[in-house]
């Protein structure tokens, strides 16, 4: 997802979105761990997924103090 995309969102939006994406991230751990994993690259997405998600939402957090 884009950051455009992301910054559209509400704060709350955000933390669900962050939710979902960590446990897509455990998941997708699991199924390497035990190779079913098919989209290996999938894994990376979502690590970088996160990171965007966690980096607007600092962002916001040193806006409003």
């Amino acid at each position: 997802m884009k950051p455009e995309d992301l910054r559209a969102k509400t704060d709350d939006e955000l933390k669900d979105m962050l939710l979902g994406l960590r446990k897509e991230a455990f998941n997708l751990r699991f199924q390497a761990a035990s190779g079913q994993l098919e989209n290996t690259a999938r894994r990376r997405q979502v690590r970088r997924s996160i990171a965007r998600v966690k980096t607007i939402i600092g962002q916001r957090a040193g806006a409003a103090s």
